[in-house]
Formats: C-alpha cells, structure tokens, sequence
C-alpha cells in the first residue's frame, strides 16, 4: 500500500498522543470537524475503527495501536531524513505530565528529572504528587503521560517498569517502649496503636499485602489515619504510637536518633517502585524519551 493511500498520518498521531480531537486541532490550528474528517477518512481507507470515543476523549483500538507504532515510525524518519539533508536537528519540545505517589515523587524522582532535564531541557516538565491510586486513575483517564507508583496494579490496559527499590520500616519514638530496636513479634506489632496512612496510599497496600502473606486478615489498631508521610512521621514523633513508613522518608530521624526502626518478625516490606503507563494510549515523544531513560536504580 502506498503512502498516499494512507492520508493524514500526523493528524492520527497528534490525535493520538493528545487524547483527543479538539486539543489535536488546537496543536495543528485547524478545527476539532476538520481533525474528525481525517480520521474519518483514514479508518475508510483501512477499513476499521482506529479510535473509541469515549467522554472527555478518546482511547486508541487494538488497531490504532498497532498503527501508531508505524505511523510514529514514519514521522520520525521523515525529521530524520530533514535532519540529514539541512544539517539541523530538531529537539523534542512539549510537555511531559507526571504523576508520582509521595515517596518516590519526593525522594526518588526530582534526581531522575534533573538528569532527565539536563538532556532534554526544552521539554516541560510537570508532576503532581498524590496517593498510588489517585496517580493509577490519572494514568487511566489521561491527565498525565506517566505514573511512578510503590507497587502494581492487576488491570490489563496497565503497563509497569521498574524504577526502583524501597523498603518500608517499622518506626518507633523517643520515649517509646519499642525504642530499644529489640526484634517484636507479629502479635505484638498488631496490638500497638498504629499510625496509618490512608486507603488509596502504596505503603499502605504493601503492608496490608504483606500480612496477608501472613495469613493475617484481623484489623489493626489503628489510632490514627493520615494523608502524607510527613503528617504520619511528625504524629510518631509526638509519641502517638508506632507507623509503617519508607526507609526514605524517616532516614534523617534515624540518623539523628528520633526515631529507631524496630524489626517484626515474619513481616516482610520490601517493594518496587514502579513507572506506569496506559497500553491504550500513545505517548507523545516527550513521554517516550522519559520511559525509555528509566533504568532500574537502588
């Protein structure tokens, strides 16, 4: 098939890693009817659907998808062969839209943006920083490119990367009878008053994942549910009981001695932080570079 029987490629791939008809017209300064006609007349000369509509958007098809990865191709080597033949490249501009669940978003992503930023610094780069499924569910809607999040999700449309490692810890005050980092039981874990992050959090989940493991399903106790790292470690440090929180998070109070980590026996909290996108989706050339630059790191 000739590439004349294939119209309006890069209407397809603004609309596709744009989510959507109207912002695709934006970008390409003609009109949201214009934009649908040339998709209406690609699927015609394919003879499927590339796109579903859907409110507020929409989500490419298995075949859009299979046609992106071609289509993306062939605009790319078209700048290259510009490149090639003027001498001048063309650098990636754009936004890259980010969203992070707290601990990886303030201890472990502001490192990556900086080497990211260094590379490609005429790409915009925004973050929200929120809980693990407030980020899951911008990552499915399309308000952001790319998610990092402490764990994985069972939905299929989801595709995960490594990104790092963290381990949680139980942590106890000043003036707390668990101080003394002596080894506790499972039991006695279940029974101390317990300062917990709030339902939608990842270092929640991986806790809750953990005891499971355990075959422990009993509530725990407890005394206080909180929004943020930061809230969760300052109510420790107040001596309102014991938390479950990211090596991360509470690594300056260990070493200055406000806080201890006290290991419990049979409890085990490592995890993977992990970068997350829509397979339903397409990634705009920003969003691409930063996937492709993640590596696994410690």
């Amino acid at each position: 098939m000739s590439l004349e029987r294939l119209p309006h490629l890069d209407t397809f791939v603004h609309a596709a890693e744009r989510g959507g008809f109207t912002v695709a017209a934006r970008h390409l300064g003609i009109t949201q009817a214009a934009v649908s006609q040339r998709i209406q007349q690609l699927e015609k000369t394919l003879g499927v659907s590339l796109f579903r509509r859907q409110a507020g958007g929409v989500l490419l098809t298995k075949s859009g998808r299979d046609l992106y990865e071609y289509a993306r191709r062939i605009l790319n080597l078209a700048e290259e062969a510009r490149a090639a033949v003027t001498g001048v490249s063309l650098e990636v501009r754009g936004e890259l839209l980010l969203a992070a669940s707290s601990v990886p978003g303030e201890h472990l992503l502001p490192k990556r943006l900086v080497e990211f930023h260094k590379k490609h610094a005429s790409i915009q780069i925004r973050v929200s920083v929120s809980d693990t499924e407030t980020v899951l569910r911008g990552v499915e809607q399309g308000e952001v490119h790319l998610g990092i999040v402490g764990g994985m999700d069972g939905r299929a449309h989801f595709q995960f990367q490594s990104f790092a490692s963290d381990e949680l810890v139980v942590v106890a005050s000043k003036g707390h009878p668990w101080y003394r980092r002596r080894t506790r039981s499972l039991d006695e874990f279940l029974s101390q008053p317990l300062i917990h992050r709030e339902a939608g959090s990842g270092s929640r989940r991986c806790l809750e994942r953990s005891l499971e493991s355990l075959g422990v399903h009993a509530p725990l106790n407890v005394a206080l549910e909180l929004g943020s790292n930061e809230a969760v470690k300052e109510a420790v440090l107040q001596g309102l009981g014991i938390a479950v929180l990211s090596r991360h998070v509470v690594q300056e109070e260990i070493r200055s001695g406000g806080l201890r980590t006290v290991p419990v026996k049979g409890l085990n909290l490592k995890r993977e932080i992990s970068a997350v996108r829509d397979r339903r989706r397409a990634m705009p050339p920003a969003a691409q570079l930063f996937w492709a630059s993640i590596e696994p790191r410690a």
